[in-house]
């Protein structure tokens, strides 16, 4: 006898129709997605006078020249710890905000919640809320159905390309690149990159939705390290709402009955819930913190002339606190402990030191590279010559002048040449590097043998800055 199939473990995807909701957190996530969206959008069309010899746009990666600019900072590749420095203070911050308010980050500002939501609200503007949604989504596909889900996916589809087309604008002027982009004239990496962008926005935001919170994101698995018992995160007390039944509209909580508590298993928590969670059954992996249930769940307790909160942000400490009928902690003796001052200081660290570093570099780089073969050469008349390759870095905005000079330790004379100049200066363009060809000479009356320590120097002759760069000088022994 054949044994019987094994289960399938593959579970189809439940659609989740969100209802609508307004209140407090619901305002502040219009708030959030209207600021994100058009800091996204808008900065690339933003101008910054930097001079004549540099791009006027305001934040641009530019890869061609090797360069990242924002407002009125300039990045070199050699400067590239500034970056990584961002990323670290990215991370800190995410550790800290996570650490006081729980998943915060998810539930207001993380590009595939704000993008979500704003495909909801379209797909509410064209299908209407909750209940119509799912009558339309049971019924068969007549003219109506299609006209939606067509102007629905539209829509959806324009804000895909948006998406897709301001992202390949941080990379090369704006204005520029949008009109080669209308005309056929863009590089074919510009239409590539928007068709990716394009197509996993729509598909994202779309259709995997949660999904890609559940499934696809590593943070809500990794964020359970980085809450304690004072985090904040979205509770339902069923200390207070249990156990729950249908109520009448009491005056005063006092005539509510003692054997039933304040939740009236309405379900508006989880009908407005983008992830489909209940909030009830506690703290979930699906739960983002959006704070959309405690919305919900206020308008319904007003309508009862219930207390507002009974699901609120709430940490363990203060759900003991509650239990036993204790005042809960006040919100300075939450935030101020430990952990947060230690994520707060190596944030504030990082940034001062950053802003510090930054505001105290040098506008002029210079790298050497001693020859290697031959390490020097005696001339004819005795004299030893070292050749030298000098990369020099003007970070100006301006063209600019740079004298070359050295100092040698000890006793002895060097001369110094610069290939193709007849003296030691040499102009270097706007935010260029420049490689130079240089000699050192010794005279042939002085001898010079093994290495002899020497300083190279260069000189801005408009702004007077210096810098300097230690190297050795190969005597005749060697």
């Amino acid at each position: 006898m054949s044994a019987p199939p094994a289960p399938s473990l593959y579970a189809a995807r439940e659609p989740i129709f969100p209802k609508a909701v307004s209140g407090r957190f619901r305002r502040l996530k219009w708030a959030i997605l209207v600021a994100t969206l058009a800091v996204y959008y808008i900065t690339p069309w933003l101008r910054w006078d930097r001079g004549p010899y540099l791009p006027d746009q305001a934040v641009l990666i530019d890869l061609a020249a090797r360069r990242f600019y924002f407002f009125m900072i300039e990045i070199w590749p050699h400067e590239f710890y500034y970056v990584a420095g961002l990323l670290i203070m990215a991370g800190i911050g995410l550790f800290l905000f996570t650490s006081v308010l729980g998943r915060v980050w998810c539930g207001y500002a993380c590009p595939q919640t704000v993008w979500v939501d704003l495909f909801m609200h379209v797909e509410r503007f064209i299908e209407g809320d909750r209940n119509k949604q799912i009558r339309l989504q049971h019924q068969s596909w007549t003219p109506e159905k299609i006209r939606k889900r067509t102007a629905k996916w539209t829509i959806w589809l324009a804000i895909s390309m948006a998406t897709g087309g301001a992202w390949i604008f941080y990379f090369a002027d704006a204005p520029s690149l949008a009109w080669q982009f209308i005309t056929g004239a863009a590089p074919s990496v510009a239409y590539a990159t928007v068709a990716i962008l394009t197509a996993t926005t729509f598909i994202l935001g779309g259709f995997l939705r949660e999904q890609v919170c559940l499934y696809m994101c590593p943070w809500p698995r990794i964020q359970a390290a980085m809450l304690d018992e004072n985090s904040l995160t979205v509770t339902y007390k069923d200390w207070r709402g249990e156990p729950r039944g249908k109520h009448k509209k009491q005056p005063t909580p006092q005539t509510q009955t003692q054997t039933q508590g304040d939740c009236i298993d309405c379900n508006a928590c989880v009908n407005v819930c983008p992830t489909g969670v209940d909030i009830r059954k506690g703290q979930q992996l699906g739960c983002i913190t959006c704070a959309l249930c405690i919305d919900a769940c206020d308008d319904i307790m007003a309508r009862l002339g219930r207390p507002r909160g009974l699901i609120d942000y709430c940490s363990l400490a203060d759900e003991h606190l509650e239990r036993s009928g204790q005042p809960a902690l006040s919100a300075w003796r939450r935030i101020l402990r430990p952990r947060v001052f230690l994520y707060t200081g190596l944030w504030a660290g990082i940034g001062l030191a950053m802003v510090v570093t930054l505001f105290l570099r040098d506008t002029i780089g210079l790298t050497v590279r001693h020859d290697r073969n031959p390490l020097f050469v005696t001339l004819s008349d005795g004299s030893i010559r070292n050749g030298y390759e000098i990369r020099l870095l003007n970070q100006e905005g301006m063209p600019q002048d740079f004298r070359l000079s050295h100092r040698l330790e000890g006793a002895g004379h060097l001369r110094l040449d610069i290939q193709g100049s007849e003296g030691r200066t040499v102009e270097v363009a706007a935010n260029t590097q420049q490689l130079l060809r240089v000699f050192l000479t010794s005279e042939p009356w002085i001898e010079m043998d093994g290495q002899v320590p020497v300083r190279l120097w260069v000189e801005n002759l408009t702004t007077r800055e210096r810098a300097h760069y230690d190297t050795v000088f190969y005597g005749g022994s060697e």
